[in-house]
């Protein structure tokens, strides 16, 4: 994502993220995604499509091509990471961030200069910055969401405000692309959100978080995958009955639940949903992990966790096998005089 602040394609066009449509298929249709584009009324008079409806693709597409991608006419310079953007303040406008640093920015000469400082946003990638500001001028953008890069285009879209289709696509974007081979990378991510002891957000991640309430659905859908999907995907349950056949499926589950950040852990294993056999296999599995984690991610915390299993199964509709935390406490060495 090379930006200079030129006129040519490389400009804003970003030849390797870019986004031609298929010959025949325009910006308002070309969304990469199972959604019709919005018409703009119903048929009318025996037309299948309102008269002025291609008109305004026409114009979508002479903007994105013409004004983002090249560059031309602008009278806006954008600076981000490391790069320039050529662009215009009536397309920016429409994001609330972006308007008010063309308010309050001072300006001096013919084009308005303005800086997105990013530093405290590591979340928001160069590409995914890149798609939001795209997104702007058409929606041809949507289909340049793919799962490696949905998440910094999510929190680009959320950080530059009224993009609620385009965040609602890397929203999904994210949570079809948690499976086995991702959910180290995701329970890194959740783990830098903070929760009170419930599981819910913290007050103060809600109003500083860049992802806003998409924090906590991220949170639920990694919940639920832990719990609900990655136990079924695995056949624990079936296997039960035949310890050799589930062998595999539950050594896998080890391993992951290995890595989970203790509240969450604490919370699976003592859940309802997490349906993987009776109480003691629950248990059994529980005692497993932590020592796994004690060679990991509990190592070093000055903490021990432990799991029990309740007498008689614990109490109406709870949970018989919890998990538990304490603080080791320091040695106190005696002085003597």
């Amino acid at each position: 994502m090379n930006a200079t602040s030129s006129t040519s394609v490389v400009a804003n066009g970003l030849l390797s993220n870019g986004a031609t449509p298929p010959t025949g298929q325009s910006e308002s249709s070309f969304n990469g995604s199972q959604h019709e584009p919005t018409n703009f009324a119903a048929p009318q008079n025996g037309f299948s499509h309102p008269p002025y409806q291609m008109h305004n693709e026409e114009i979508v597409h002479h903007l994105y091509h013409a004004g983002f991608q090249t560059g031309n006419y602008a009278d806006t310079i954008l600076h981000v990471h490391q790069n320039t953007y050529r662009l215009h303040a009536i397309v920016l406008s429409r994001s609330p961030l972006l308007a008010h640093l063309m308010s309050t920015s001072p300006q001096s000469g013919a084009q308005r200069v303005i800086y997105v400082q990013l530093e405290h946003e590591p979340e928001v990638t160069q590409e995914g910055f890149a798609i939001a500001l795209g997104y702007l001028y058409s929606s041809v953008s949507l289909s340049l969401i793919r799962p490696d890069n949905a998440r910094g285009v999510l929190a680009a879209g959320c950080l530059l405000g009224g993009m609620d289709e385009l965040c609602g696509y890397a929203y999904d974007a994210c949570r079809q692309s948690i499976n086995v081979e991702t959910i180290n990378e995701w329970l890194e991510f959740i783990d830098t959100i903070p929760s009170s002891p419930d599981g819910s957000l913290t007050p103060e991640l809600s109003l500083t978080s860049v992802f806003g309430h998409f924090a906590q659905r991220l949170r639920d859908d990694v919940f639920h995958f832990l719990v609900v999907t990655l136990p079924n995907a695995l056949e624990i349950i079936s296997s039960e009955s035949d310890p050799s056949q589930g062998r595999t499926g539950r050594d896998t589950l080890l391993r992951v639940f290995s890595l989970v950040p203790f509240d969450m852990f604490k919370t699976a294993v003592e859940s309802r949903a997490f349906e993987i056999g009776s109480d003691q296999t629950r248990f059994k599995f529980a005692k497993d992990v932590i020592e796994m984690r004690k060679k990991g991610i509990a190592r070093g915390h000055g903490a021990e966790e432990t799991v029990v299993l309740a007498f008689g199964g614990g109490h109406p509709g709870g949970s018989a096998v919890h998990v538990t935390r304490k603080i080791r406490k320091r040695p106190l060495w005696k002085v003597n005089s």
